[in-house]
């Protein structure tokens, strides 16, 4: 441990397992206080008995959880320094066999969630002194598939949103920055439920075949990648995509 974010506080959202668990994990390593939230209330119990730290009760797709979500952190930690937007849902579907509620979910979860999180955590941060936002994208917001439609739609807007976003910051402040992450299929429950879900028994063979270094990602690469973007060591980078997709999309 380096105490990279020593004295820095964090919120990172769907952070019960995979994924956020992971970023909660070792940005907790690297000294920073950490909340996280996640709709799944015993596994949200669990994860913060087991890394102690500190858990919120939030729909990310409701603005005023996102608000009270942040006056809580304003009144237990007195700052918030670094936001991350995790909390995401898959879909399979292409553009003629996906629902329209099923399309409004997807966004909802996907865009709508980052939108709320960025609008609502910004001041705070700002008046914290420094931070950064990570918004966590995929490598589908990237590169398009015929058969997820609405999930390439909401990554790619989080894509430009955190552009837009970081944007608006730089001309307000210089003391908030804003990136988004685009993993590859990395070995979490969402991506392995995916695998056991496909038809084929191959699947996560042929799903590593797309990938240059042919491997699945770990989490603790995409965590990796999290907490260089939320230390200073990255004071300035905003504004960029840091694409964890193993040569991906140099084919």
């Amino acid at each position: 441990m380096t105490e990279r974010l020593k004295g820095k506080v964090a919120l990172i959202t769907g952070a019960a397992q995979g994924l956020g668990k992971e970023m909660a994990n070792s940005m907790i390593e690297e000294g920073a206080f950490v909340f996280i939230s996640d709709i799944n209330e015993s596994e949200l119990k669990k994860t913060c008995s087991e890394l102690s730290c500190q858990g919120i009760n939030l729909d990310v797709t409701k603005s005023e959880d996102w608000i009270s979500a942040i006056e809580f952190i304003k009144n237990e930690a007195g700052s918030l320094n670094i936001l991350v937007n995790n909390a995401g849902i898959g879909n399979g579907g292409d553009i003629e066999s996906t629902d329209v509620e099923t399309w409004k979910l997807v966004h909802s979860v996907n865009l709508d969630s980052v939108f709320l999180g960025c609008k609502h955590a910004i001041e705070l941060m700002r008046d914290s002194g420094d931070g950064s936002i990570i918004n966590i994208s995929s490598m589908s917001g990237i590169v398009a598939s015929h058969n997820t439609s609405a999930y390439n739609s909401s990554k790619a807007a989080v894509r430009h949103l955190s552009k837009s976003i970081a944007l608006h910051c730089a001309k307000t402040t210089n003391l908030v920055r804003c990136n988004s992450i685009h993993p590859v299929f990395t070995r979490t429950a969402m991506v392995q439920t995916m695998i056991d879900a496909a038809p084929e028994r191959n699947i996560e063979e042929k799903l590593i075949q797309q990938i240059p270094i042919r491997k699945l990602a770990e989490p603790k690469d995409i965590a990796n990648a999290a907490v260089f973007l939320a230390s200073d060591e990255s004071s300035f980078i905003t504004g960029t995509e840091l694409l964890i997709d193993g040569g991906l999309s140099a084919t």
